[in-house]
């Protein structure tokens, strides 16, 4: 009997459907460290090297305060296999770009770059980006200026700050993964 219990008790919560709120909050003492909690997930965050700003700008080098959704999983599948996640999914091709130019029509976007021109590229040659969550930071509407290509990705070895972006480890982010949905609400501050 008490197997059977156990079993149905596991069973449902591996079929657990995803958090309806994530929130990332600085760390006490340090702005560009923070806390993600995802239900019953405390997961340590490198913070952009501004801290959390309200008035969020390009080039900054801040993290977004706001309620945000995740969008969708972009991921190195010439690394990893698909992990497992409620977003929709999208493996990064050596064109994938993101435009970070306040002036562009596509400021903001998802972009396609040819092999000379210049960009910031999905695909590096680091592991940063192995899983990026593409959030809807600035994007209805999309104000130019107001920061570009801020993602939840892999945290650098030291884990040092980021560009103004949202990063763990890859452990972590597996983790998440398995817990967020489009209609996850990611509350930053």
């Amino acid at each position: 009997m008490k197997n059977s219990a156990f079993s149905a008790s596991y069973a449902k919560k591996r079929r657990a459907g995803p958090v309806s709120v994530v929130r990332v909050r600085p760390a006490t003492g340090n702005p560009r460290r923070g806390w993600l909690t995802a239900g019953h997930l405390l997961i340590p965050v490198a913070l952009g090297r501004g801290g959390i700003l309200a008035n969020k700008r390009e080039g900054d080098g801040g993290t977004p305060r706001g309620s945000f959704r995740p969008r969708q999983l972009w991921w190195r599948a010439d690394r990893h296999s698909r992990p497992r996640t409620f977003l929709p999914a999208r493996p990064i091709a050596d064109d994938d770009a993101w435009c970070e130019a306040p002036g562009d029509r596509h400021y903001n976007r998802h972009i396609r770059l040819g092999r000379e021109q210049g960009g910031d590229r999905l695909k590096r040659t680091d592991q940063l980006y192995d899983f990026i969550v593409e959030i809807d930071h600035n994007t209805r509407p999309r104000i130019a200026g107001r920061g570009s290509a801020v993602f939840l990705h892999l945290a650098r070895d030291n884990f040092g700050p980021t560009a103004g972006c949202v990063s763990m480890t890859g452990s972590a982010m597996l983790q998440l993964l398995r817990r967020l949905g489009p209609r996850t609400r990611l509350i930053i501050g």
